[in-house]
């Protein structure tokens, strides 16, 4: 839409604040001068930047870009994606909180919500498998603070209804949070939806070349976001450096032109596989195939480049045909410039599968990031590592 695309390109800055470069600066500085000793005593009035660790001109640029394109009224920008999904818990819940998290949300994230939060903090989690509204109103307790989301998810990319899951919650009072990194800000909209805070890791798409590691929050509430800033993270220190940001303003620049470059690569990639003899399922938001293709098409606009898929063959061969492959190279992460594959699953125990709503079979699943290679180079190298040996 035309504001993202103003949003990324020249929303926040002012060229006259620095010499009418094109680009902004990295604003390295770790404090900022005052004329006087009066001005310096109303700086809190003022809102003027003062240290680092509260506030940075570059970062301030990235995250009113980044909260435009969510439709929301404040972005806070943390040192990394697990900062800001941390910030977001303190910032919801205290001691004694109850949280509902989506089973398949970013594992790290129900790490510290199993090895801190629970053990440190007294808090309690249910774990809901994302779809079915009814268990998720049967969950909610007096001192249930929060719901955790991600959707699409990770793995077999579950999407679950974030407009009634917010609905839900607003009727008993408790805050939203949702994970948007597969779709960004472009093809999804959860505050639109009732979300009430919105996280990115800009390791992905919004970095898009792999070099970077933040994360960052949006919310519509302008005293959550107040509270987020100036208490949770002035206090704690996980502000966003000012180079990361300003790679990640880089970043949002081409972010249009390259996640529907993904798009494109990993849908004629998505379609391939699911035609090919060896292939038994894949997991692709994009594909008319996927069980909630309805609900994608309500609340998504675009797909991206993620996937999964599962080979007919027993569990092992999956780390052999990925072993195979030579364009696509094998790492965790995704959103970048390069085509990536793992098999995430492969030992994962049976419980641990249970706990995903995953069969045996399944250990053996295949993710795959679609980078910017084109999608004949892509099918040619799954062509190759997928053949008979």
């Amino acid at each position: 839409m035309r504001e993202d695309r103003l949003a990324v390109t020249h929303l926040g800055e002012d060229q006259s604040q620095y010499l009418n470069a094109v680009v902004p600066p990295v604003f390295m500085n770790s404090l900022h001068i005052f004329d006087s000793l009066e001005s310096y005593a109303a700086h809190g009035e003022n809102e003027a930047y003062v240290y680092g660790r509260a506030a940075n001109p570059t970062v301030n640029i990235l995250e009113e870009k980044v909260a435009a394109l969510e439709q929301g009224c404040r972005g806070i920008a943390f040192s990394s994606g697990m900062a800001a999904a941390s910030a977001a818990i303190l910032a919801v819940c205290r001691a004694g909180s109850h949280i509902i998290c989506m089973r398949d949300v970013y594992q790290p994230v129900k790490n510290i919500l199993n090895n801190y939060f629970i053990p440190r903090m007294g808090m309690s989690v249910s774990y809901w498998d994302g779809t079915d509204m009814d268990v998720l109103e049967g969950m909610i307790q007096d001192n249930t603070d929060m719901i955790l989301l991600e959707s699409p998810a990770t793995f077999v990319f579950t999407v679950t209804d974030i407009a009634k899951t917010a609905k839900i919650a607003r009727a008993h009072g408790i805050r939203t949070y949702i994970d948007n990194t597969f779709c960004t800000p472009l093809f999804q909209k959860p505050l639109t939806m009732g979300i009430d805070i919105v996280m990115h890791t800009m390791s992905k798409y919004i970095g898009g070349h792999s070099d970077i590691i933040g994360g960052i929050l949006v919310v519509k509430d302008e005293n959550l976001g107040k509270y987020l800033k100036e208490t949770v993270r002035a206090l704690f220190g996980g502000i966003l450096g000012p180079m990361e940001a300003w790679l990640g303003i880089r970043g949002l620049r081409t972010l249009q032109v390259r996640v529907e470059e993904h798009q494109r690569t990993a849908m004629a990639v998505a379609q391939y596989l699911e035609k090919h003899p060896k292939v038994e399922k894949v997991y692709y938001t994009g594909l008319a195939s996927h069980p909630q293709a309805e609900l994608i098409q309500r609340q998504q606009t675009g797909h991206t480049g993620l996937m999964s898929f599962v080979l007919k063959e027993a569990p092992e061969k999956a780390a052999e045909t990925v072993n195979r492959l030579k364009v696509f190279e094998i790492g965790c992460s995704w959103g970048g410039f390069e085509s990536l594959a793992l098999c995430p699953l492969i030992h994962y125990s049976q419980e641990e599968l249970e706990f995903l709503n995953l069969h045996a079979h399944d250990s053996g699943l295949i993710r795959i990031h679609c980078g910017l290679e084109g999608a004949d180079v892509l099918i040619e190298d799954l062509e190759q590592a997928l053949q008979e040996r």
